[in-house]
């Protein structure tokens, strides 16, 4: 073979596959390792192809290309960049930015096996013949334009100003704390509004994965300035992020909720390997639904520990639980140690995690048939309160800000369940859990009792079921 890459792919005889077939149908490739220098100054060696893609726009055209190949690869998208000569210029539009940055449906809907090289320059070929991304300058046009052009040419090959602002004493992105939020929909929108508001982190950054441009809430965000909040497109900039917040739901034909699952696991191939690549110490937090399953499909894709995978889970109700039973039903004492647990939804069910109910058998028995009144009582308040995007939004904050700034504090989120309630399969379930920089430190002990481990092996049962369908 022409070109080999080092030990440092992960999936090398799948990169090297591609490679011979990109030289077989594109052979003015040409091949090498270089230095690629991310958005937070960080960098690495990474294999890039050089060459032309010709396209009809009324004549012929070569468009010159420049593609970085992860070491992740094949399961995350190359970063690609447009190639101007001296004599070329940047045409901004629906697919390539004023650097030159190349965005693609292609990219963004990323997913291997069924995502290639080839796939992603046929798709390339096939926008640049809608919209041709560079034109011709004049000869003066292209000597006034000669230092941008030059500014430009150091971006595709990996040089950003991140680099130049370290140099001159600017504050190390890589210390900051930073939250990336994955989705700009409504919730997503949300949680970084909240994320913001309660000044969690020095830095939010927004991953809109939408095709075109900015709209809607994103478009807002950048209009109005909102402090510290960058809305990008690329997945470099969450990099060495301390949290990744996970709010994106396909929307999708699907027809079947077991359709609807599988079009959220399809998107999330492309997502997680590339934010667990960018952020390898980061702390996944999911939003998406089905929670307790896409917290599963993060976990598995990620490849994390189980402590640094977990879903919100039912944090919102226990702080809503907590709440009634301490300001409307005057039960201070049983709030705290009082959880929604299991599984999100119909679902979930009241637990303690405290067994001082009593002092004798009768006390104990009397106490805990008036603990279940109120509870009861608080359970049929919450069934009235929808969980709109603001509130989880909130509840997103109130998580980060305990794992940020490792307070360990009790939240009940979905975790991995397995070992707790004799529940032996492979499922997230909500559980009291100390949260802490690392993610869960301890799972806490709920109080035992037969009606909430038969509900929590009953939610374990169907999830585990539902998954055993899915095509991971």
């Amino acid at each position: 073979l022409f070109f080999s890459p080092p030990s440092q792919y992960k999936f090398r005889d799948l990169t090297i596959e591609e490679l011979k077939n990109v030289s077989k149908t594109y052979p003015n490739f040409t091949f090498s390792m270089d230095t690629y220098t991310f958005k937070d100054g960080s960098q690495k060696d990474l294999l890039n192809f050089s060459g032309t893609v010709p396209v009809k726009y009324g004549d012929s055209y070569n468009i010159p290309v420049c593609l970085w190949i992860l070491d992740s690869h094949p399961f995350a998208p190359p970063i690609c960049f447009l190639k101007p000569t001296a004599n070329m210029s940047i045409v901004v539009g629906r697919h390539v930015d004023a650097r030159g940055r190349i965005y693609l449906p292609y990219l963004q809907n990323w997913s291997h096996p069924k995502s290639t090289l080839i796939g992603l320059i046929k798709e390339m070929i096939a926008k640049f013949e809608e919209e041709l991304p560079l034109y011709s300058l004049s000869s003066s046009d292209a000597a006034r334009q000669s230092e941008l052009l030059s500014y430009i040419s150091r971006i595709t090959e990996g040089e950003t100003d991140m680099k130049s602002r370290s140099k001159t004493g600017g504050r190390n992105e890589g210390c900051f704390n930073k939250i990336t939020v994955v989705g700009a929909g409504d919730l997503g929108i949300a949680c970084v509004l909240a994320v913001a508001a309660k000044d969690v982190a020095d830095k939010v950054v927004l991953l809109d994965l939408s095709e075109g441009a900015a709209k809607g809430g994103a478009m807002d965000l950048e209009i109005f300035a909102v402090p510290n909040v960058e809305i990008s497109k690329d997945f470099s900039a969450s990099a060495d992020s301390k949290v990744v917040v996970l709010t994106v739901n396909s929307l999708g034909n699907a027809q079947t909720y077991l359709d609807v699952i599988q079009s959220n696991v399809d998107l999330f191939r492309g997502i997680i390997p590339a934010v667990s690549h960018y952020s390898q110490n980061a702390v996944l937090l999911v939003a998406s639904h089905p929670v307790e399953v896409m917290t599963f499909v993060s976990w598995k894709l990620s490849s994390f520990p189980k402590s640094r995978v977990i879903g919100v889970g039912a944090n919102l109700d226990s702080e809503r639980f907590q709440y009634m039973l301490t300001n409307l039903l005057k039960a201070e004492v049983l709030a705290k140690d009082a959880w929604v647990v299991g599984e999100q939804g119909e679902d979930k069910v009241p637990s303690w995690t405290s067994c001082n109910v009593g002092a004798n058998q009768t006390e104990a028995m009397a106490a805990r048939n008036s603990r279940e009144m109120v509870a009861n009582r608080a359970m049929e308040v919450l069934k009235g309160k929808g969980q709109r995007s603001w509130s989880v939004g909130l509840s997103v904050a109130d998580l980060a800000d305990s794992i940020v700034k490792d307070k360990r504090k009790v939240h009940s989120v979905s975790t991995l369940a397995k070992g707790c309630c004799n529940i032996n399969s492979e499922v997230f379930l909500s559980l009291p859990c100390i949260l802490g920089s690392s993610g869960v430190v301890e799972t806490v002990r709920l109080e035992e009792d037969p009606l909430v481990q038969e509900k929590l092996q009953s939610s374990a049962s169907s999830i585990h079921d539902l998954q055993q369908q899915l095509k991971l």
